[in-house]
């Protein structure tokens, strides 16, 4: 095995063969065990018809960050994956595939060669999906892989579909339905994609049928479906029409009289205040036909072509035929006039074809009583939504919604189970396959020709998963489940039907918190489609970038709810963070080991150093640990705290972000630098206390990062120290299954954090005036630093950091003003001035222009608290704490601004001489 590290940072070296170590090991396997805690999420099923998109990406980094953050905490965590046998999509697919290669339909198979057909699709493309979910570092159980057709799922379907029809909660009705002329099917309200667009609005004069009677001028965007219109509405107060309720008018051109009623719909401020009402081909319309009880005859056949009632204009496409209809109405005078309006179009949401509202037999499912426990289990706070906006999305689909049609004319799906009895009529609705009727005896029997839409299967992923109806050990322990990480565009579609769903069938909402995140857009905000070519490949950006570059970038560059935009540099930015890790992670490895790449004594993080047993570091009473070293363990204390603290929240950016400056800014740029002189020094026991915390710091960090960034952490954590076990023949020491840091408050260092972050400021602002100086970085300096009482003190400990990083020989500590030589640059951080002599380096006019800049600044931080505080409303309001807060800030910046203002006017004199 080699003893380190490779020199380059190259993903595909590793991350393939990581992923089947950690496969092959059982590493993502949950198991019922009663002394853990459950952890359970379900991956929202990818389409079999489907490849990974940058939003699956998304979708399923977000969930194994949990999930792996939930195993190192000790939870059972299962992550249950499957696939949906997405009904539509797929038979589109296959049907296209017949077509190609066979020039076939799907008609001419039949439905049983047609089902072989699409079995074998799925069989061929039903796993590409998943195996790309691993390219991505997914830590799914995938022995418990599941598809929404599978023998398991299918039983589920069928069970809570009879317990519904059995409630009466199901029914066969004639109902207008959503209709797709394209995929030649009903769609459920969800499934119809609204979209407002530039059209056009006719006004047509309908003559009246008796003499001495009135015409009345109607409104439509829709001319082609006048064919099926059964009535004029008004509004029941609408004093211009009250004298014409009850008289009749006459169709134009088709010469069909027909009455005008009163109804509560039409509205009096639009349009002409009257309305058309055809109930086979609009919602609004059947309804108000349903209240007068009136026909609902059809004119558009299910191709979308017009059929006989539209006379001369039968066989044409709707489109046609409204253009050739407007054209004969205008012709023949009825034609009032043409309005330019926005309208709203509903389009199917697989192909985009405008749907068609149609009259039609379909099974259907009562939402009212279903709808209740969903909307209380919301309001009760039993079911949270993250962000909490999205609750008012959930709610208003669920208080707003009808009934559900649930047919489908397809043959790929979970089909009904409902027969007719071809002798007597009966509907035998059943779980198992009926062999002869129960009311007449015969074995005729036809099974309803529809599927069951793929939501209805969809709805009980949560439970049926885990095997029910059946009461299984694993629905009793990992039901219900913990989170549901969804995209905003599927609440209504998905989210909602599990709820009621899990309330009807389990008693219980199936997930505590409904964590909702936003689209991937491009660069430009415009969502990635194919029409736009503007998709990305996560498969391409793993090939170029590895995994971990992607997924975190996808994690840190989001906040909840709302979209985010793809951009290149943020991945190179977060490709740059794992190339950061990777150096440093290299360059302690390096120093841990002998010349025979033996670990060296005091390497590992635990053991006789501490006194404890192995990954217990608390107690550090038995190592003499400098500054610089508890400053770094209590940072790595704070970030555990904080990062825990926003995973909980499911601000996963926020934790990343943390973890990402933590390794960054203060091991790497800060803790490092600060250590390497004693890493290299002569001083054996003092450089064995370095190695200990490089390692045990390094360890905590891995811990935190590893769920962001799996990979890259797994692959260092094999080269580091473990006490406690042999990497190859133990694979509890892998990093997956490693204990998540806990806050500690032994390791809270409050006053060497301050003693280190001064340093740090008097660090960066000595080498702020050599850069503005364009001091030479090698040209060795003096300093004189000003402060008085703890803040002397406070610096004085850190004389050693600012010598070794600001390249600085000598310091001089004074208490009064007068000390300080006059050909100086300076700086001001809190409590202190720092003054460099740069004698000739220094360029005067360029430290006028830099004070001169810092005291309008200051000015500014002045004016602006200045103004907070002398706000009444803000001292009225304000908690007495923030009050104060402010007050400090002010006493603060006018003394940094009097400081500046005392060296501006010495710098002045230099400049004016």
């Amino acid at each position: 095995m080699e003893k380190n590290l490779a020199k380059t940072y190259n993903p595909k070296d590793f991350e393939d063969r990581i992923y089947q170590m950690w496969e092959e090991n059982g590493a993502f396997k949950a198991e019922v065990n009663p002394d853990k805690k459950p952890f359970t999420i379900v991956m929202p099923p990818p389409n079999i018809t489907g490849q990974l998109h940058m939003g699956h990406a998304l979708d399923q980094t977000l969930q194994d960050v949990l999930t792996r953050w939930k195993r190192m905490q000790g939870y059972s965590a299962l992550w249950l994956p499957g696939s949906d046998h997405a009904s539509i999509a797929t038979e589109v697919k296959v049907v296209e595939k017949i077509r190609e290669e066979e020039g076939k339909e799907k008609e001419d198979l039949g439905r049983e060669e047609f089902l072989n057909r699409a079995w074998a699709w799925k069989d061929e493309y039903g796993g590409r999906i998943t195996r790309q979910c691993r390219k991505l570092g997914d830590s799914c159980d995938w022995s418990r892989e599941r598809f929404t057709m599978d023998e398991g799922c299918n039983k589920a379907v069928r069970h809570f579909f009879v317990q519904l029809y059995n409630k009466g909660l199901i029914y066969r009705g004639n109902r207008l339905i959503n209709w797709c002329p394209q995929c030649g099917t009903s769609l459920s309200d969800a499934e119809v994609e609204h979209e407002d667009k530039n059209g056009l609005y006719w006004y047509f004069r309908y003559p009246a049928a008796e003499e001495g009677a009135e015409d009345m001028i109607v409104a439509t965007s829709r001319p082609e479906t006048m064919f099926g219109d059964v009535a004029i509405a008004v509004h029941p107060d609408d004093e211009r029409y009250k004298d014409m309720v009850g008289k009749k008018v006459i169709l134009p051109l088709v010469g069909k009289e027909i009455p005008i009623i009163a109804d509560p719909y039409p509205d009096p401020e639009k349009g002409t205040g009257a309305v058309k009402i055809t109930p086979a081909h609009d919602p609004n319309d059947f309804e108000v036909g349903q209240r007068a009880g009136l026909e609902s005859p059809s004119c558009i056949n299910l191709d979308a072509t017009m059929n006989d009632l539209a006379g001369k204009y039968e066989g044409m496409d709707r489109y046609a035929c409204r253009k050739q209809w407007v054209k004969d109405l205008d012709e023949a005078g009825y034609l009032v006039k043409t309005e330019e309006k926005v309208i709203p179009v509903g389009e199917c949401y697989r192909c985009h074809t405008v749907i068609e509202p149609m009259l039609s037999d379909q099974w259907f499912v009562k939402m009212e009583d279903l709808a209740k426990p969903a909307i209380e289990a919301a309001k009760s706070g039993q079911l949270q939504h993250v962000p909490e906006r999205f609750e008012k999305t959930y709610l208003h689909w669920l208080e707003e919604i009808r009934d559900w049609c649930i047919s489908r004319q397809l043959w790929w799906g979970h089909r009904i189970p409902a027969w007719y009895c071809q002798e007597c009529g009966e509907l035998i609705v059943s779980e198992e396959d009926p062999s002869k009727c129960p009311k007449c005896g015969s074995t005729d029997l036809k099974q309803d020709e529809d599927v069951l839409d793929t939501w209805f299967s969809s709805a009980l992923w949560p439970f049926s998963t885990l095997g029910w109806p059946d009461k299984t050990k694993d629905l009793e322990y990992f039901y219900p489940t913990d989170v549901l990480v969804t995209g905003y565009d599927i609440i209504f579609f998905w989210v909602v039907r599990m709820v009621f769903s899990g309330c009807e069938a389990m008693d219980m909402p199936p997930f505590h918190h409904v964590y909702v995140h936003g689209l991937v857009r491009d660069a430009e905000g415009r969502k990635m489609s194919k029409s736009l070519g503007n998709g990305i490949d996560p498969l391409e950006v793993i090939d170029q970038f590895g995994a971990d570059a992607l997924r975190f970038m996808l994690t840190t560059g989001i906040t909840p709810g709302n979209d985010m935009r793809f951009k290149e540099d943020k991945l190179e930015s977060s490709r740059n963070f794992a190339n950061k890790l990777w150096n440093a992670s290299r360059f302690v490895i390096m120093n841990l080991q002998d010349e025979d790449g033996n670990f060296k004594e005091l390497a590992k993080c635990c053991g006789d150093c501490c006194g404890m047993a192995c990954g217990d570091t608390t107690n550090f009473s038995n190592i003499a640990l400098r500054d610089e070293d508890k400053w770094i363990i209590s940072r790595v204390n704070d970030a555990v705290e904080y990062v825990t603290n926003a995973l909980e929240k499911y601000d996963l950016a926020l934790a990343g972000q943390k973890v990402y400056e933590l390794i960054w800014n203060e091991y790497c740029d800060w803790y490092i630098e600060l250590v390497k002189k004693r890493l290299w020094g002569d001083d054996e026991e003092d450089k064995k206390v370095v190695r200990f915390v490089l390692v045990m710091v390094l360890k905590n960090m891995l811990e935190m990062l590893h769920p962001f960034m799996p990979f890259i952490t797994e692959e260092i954590w094999s080269f580091l120290p473990h006490s406690d076990c042999e990497r190859e023949d133990n694979p509890n020491c892998y990093l997956i299954k490693a204990k998540w840091p806990e806050v500690s408050e032994a390791r809270r260092f409050a006053a060497e954090e301050e003693r280190l972050e001064t340093a740090m400021e008097a660090i960066r602002a000595i080498r702020n005036i050599r850069a503005e100086a364009e001091a030479v970085p090698s040209k060795k300096l003096t300093a004189v630093i000003y402060a008085e009482g703890e803040k002397l003190d406070t610096i004085k400990s850190g004389e050693r950091y600012i010598k070794d990083l600001a390249n600085i020989t000598d310091i001089k500590f004074v208490t009064d003003k007068a000390e300080v030589p006059e050909e100086v640059m300076s700086a001001v951080i809190e409590g202190i001035e720092i003054f460099i002599p740069l004698d000739d380096l220094v360029d005067f006019n360029a430290e006028f222009d830099r004070l001169t800049k810092e005291k309008k600044k200051l000015e500014g931080e002045v004016k602006r608290v200045a103004g907070k505080l002398s706000n009444q409303g803000f001292l009225a309001k304000a908690p007495e704490k923030v009050v104060n807060e402010e007050k400090e800030k002010q006493a603060k910046y006018e003394d940094m601004l009097a400081k500046v203002e005392a060296r501006l006017e010495m710098v002045a004199k230099k400049v004016n001489k």
